[in-house]
Formats: structure tokens, sequence, C-alpha cells
């Protein structure tokens, strides 16, 4: 389905505008394994249910874990760290969360359990995540490609509790370490490798703390100790949802605001948020919240200065090549841009009607319909691969439109 955008520049009649988005996938995520794993029921609210975090419960329903859900509200009652099954099949589906925390779940467990997922997340790495499993004790057996989806796990009912990960390529293999690590039964230190941004580590760990577990750091290491209790868990809106929506005020001199968001969240993209306040084009290091990449080179065009974008080189890895998804279609809508290793460089130009590709990327359709608000003929090709995070955002759009113009 293609979806025109709307140039609605200089057509605002109403500045002041709120919308609601969808709770943090993130969150949703790391709070549906945490439920999983503690002992007793937990009731999650505000469960963010796109086909991702539907692809987690599913996953988790297929492991045994039993679960209700009630619109977003979902009730998980707990294994205690130990799965009443040993063995199963699940399928992640392109959910990157899943595909990275389930396999450390399952590492910890006395079973053989396989993993399926989509075309798109075979080709996404998780061989660092490997090899510390299979270091700690866990044994894998491959069906296509070394390291790739999909394989079957093996889990140890004796890890090892002193590991090390090489993070350089996605911090998710550190957080899917530290939530399941209390299934050891016994304290368990990460040590770590590489470099990445660790906003999403640190929310990883002041969720474990809000379960119930501690979590210590020396000198770049993370012990882990203690086990999760049940609890009742509010998720918080979607930073990187809402980020779409601040960035549209940026080039449209709007006030939309997004109800709910915290002041103290423990989403990184608030940092987007913060940076838009001020900023006109310049270098920017987006390595710590680099889902917005999308969506600052959407608006970069309108912006005084040009910008430039690094330490993002870990996108290219991602649901798209985000980087090369990024001068494909800028480029298409005129917009001089280079693109880097790490980044891309954006000169300040009006884009020209365009074709968007969004290459089964969500966050390319939602960034680039941004663009379109303040262009003539932009249109998003497949624009129906919003359902991974956020199915509604253009039935969204086109309400605010509405009662921006209206």
């Amino acid at each position: 389905m293609n979806y025109a955008v709307k140039n609605i520049y200089g057509k605002t009649t109403s500045k002041k505008v709120n919308v609601t988005v969808p709770g943090s996938k993130s969150v949703t995520a790391r709070a549906l394994l945490l439920a999983a794993i503690a002992s007793g029921e937990s009731t999650l609210y505000g469960v963010q249910y796109g086909d991702d975090c539907a692809a987690f419960l599913n996953c988790l329903k297929g492991l045994g874990v039993k679960t209700s859900v009630c619109g977003t509200t979902v009730k998980i009652w707990g294994c205690g760290g130990k799965l009443s099954v040993n063995g199963g099949k699940i399928n992640v589906g392109s959910a990157g969360t899943a595909a990275r925390f389930l396999p450390a779940f399952l590492a910890f467990q006395e079973g053989e359990f396989t993993l399926e997922s989509s075309e798109q997340m075979k080709k996404r790495p998780l061989e660092p995540l490997i090899k510390t499993l299979e270091d700690m004790g866990a044994k894998f057996t491959f069906h296509e490609l070394p390291y790739r989806y999909p394989f079957t796990v093996k889990g140890t009912a004796s890890p090892k509790t002193s590991l090390k990960v090489d993070i350089g390529k996605s911090s998710q293999f550190l957080s899917a370490l530290l939530i399941s690590a209390v299934c050891a039964g016994a304290p368990v230190t990460v040590a770590v490798d590489g470099a990445h941004g660790l906003d999403y580590v640190n929310m990883t760990v002041e969720m474990i703390k809000a379960f119930g577990t501690e979590v210590c750091t020396d000198g770049g290491a993370y012990t882990v100790s203690g086990g999760y209790t049940a609890r009742d868990y509010k998720i918080e809106p979607d930073i990187s949802a809402a980020c779409y929506f601040y960035a549209i005020n940026k080039i449209l001199g709007c006030e939309i605001n997004v109800d709910g968001i915290p002041e103290n969240s423990l989403q990184g993209d608030i940092k987007f948020i913060r940076l838009l306040k001020n900023f006109n084009g310049g270098k920017i290091d987006m390595g710590g919240f680099s889902d917005q990449t999308l969506t600052l080179a959407a608006i970069a065009p309108y912006l005084d200065k040009p910008t430039e974008i690094v330490n993002v080189a870990h996108i290219r890895g991602q649901e798209c090549d985000r980087i090369a998804a990024i001068t494909y279609n800028l480029t298409a809508m005129g917009v001089k841009c280079e693109e880097r290793a790490d980044g891309v460089k954006i000169y300040p130009s009006q884009p020209k009607p365009a074709k968007i590709n969004t290459f089964g990327d969500h966050r390319v359709a939602m960034s680039f319909a941004v663009t379109g608000l303040r262009a003539d003929g932009i249109v998003i090709e497949n624009s129906e691969v919003c359902s991974k995070t956020f199915a509604d955002f253009f039935n969204v759009l086109n309400l605010l439109c509405d009662k921006l113009t209206g």
C-alpha cells in the first residue's frame, strides 16, 4: 500500500496538538522476558503490541510460559528461571530483540530448542552473542549458515559464570546476557569488548533492578546476582515513535506534544528530542541514539547548515542497510548527500517529488513521511511496514494533519 504525504507547510492554522503513541518496543520486550523469568504473576500495562512484540510474546507462549492479553495489558505467570518444558520450536520473525534475547535465555535452560526467523532476520548479526553462549557451555547446531538463523540450541545445566561479549555490532548482545544471567542460579559476570552506545544497556540494568535483582559494575564488567520477583509494571510511551512528531515540530514550527513522556525516560532516544531544540545542522555523533538517524536525515534538508551524522555504521545491519536507504531516497528527492562508511552528510535543499523505497523498514517509512509534510509529491511505498512497531502511524498522521490545518 502506498501513502501520498500531504504537504501542509504554511497551511497550519492550529499549532498546539496532542498525540498518543504506543508503548515502547524496547521496554516492552525487556519487560516480557523479565516477567517470564520471574517467580509469580506479573501484570504489564501499556504494552506495545506491534509485530515485533507480538512475535516475542508468541515465542514465550511456545516455550510454555502462561500469558493472558487484554488490550495493552498483559499478565505473565513467570517460570522462576527454569522452563517447564525441555524442548520446542519458536519463530522470532523479524523481531531483532527477540532474536537476541531468546537464544541467551534458552542457553541457560536444560533442553533443546529450535529457533526460526524471517528471511530478513537471517541476515542480521548474531555471531558475537552465540560465541559467548558457546563459551558458556551451550551447544548450537546451525541449519543453514554458521552463526545465523535458523538453529537449534542445547542449553547447559552448569553454565560458566565468567563471560565476555563483543558489543561492537549491537548492545543487545550484552542486554540479552544480563537479563537471563539470573537463570544460572549463581552470580554471573559479563565483561565487554568492543565499543557501542550503552543507553539501552542502562535501560536493561534499571529494569533488572526494578524486578528485584542486583547489577554491579566494575571496570566495564557487569555482575548479576539474585532472582526476579513478579510485579506490576507500566510501560513508557515509545520515545522512538514520539520522535517523528517532535521532528515535525522542527520543520513546521508546530507545538505537537506526545502524551505521557516521562522527564527521566529510560529510553536513549530522549536525546533526540533534546537535540532538536537547538540543532540546525553540523556534525553529530548519533551512536547513542542511532534509531533516530533516519529521522534526522529526513529533516536535514530543511536545516540551515549541512548535517553530518557519524558513528552509526552498525545501522547497516538492521532491518535494512539504513545508511544506504538514506542516500538512495534523498538522492531520489534531488537532495545532495554523501554516504560514508559510518554515516552520511546531507546538504540543505528543497526535496522534489519522489517515491520512497522503504526497503521493508518501518523507520524508513515513518521518517520520510515527515519529509513529505514540507514537500510536494512524496509517496511512501509499502507503508504497511509500520506494523512492526506502530501499525496506526499513518492514521495518526492523517488526523494530525487535519487538526493542524482545520
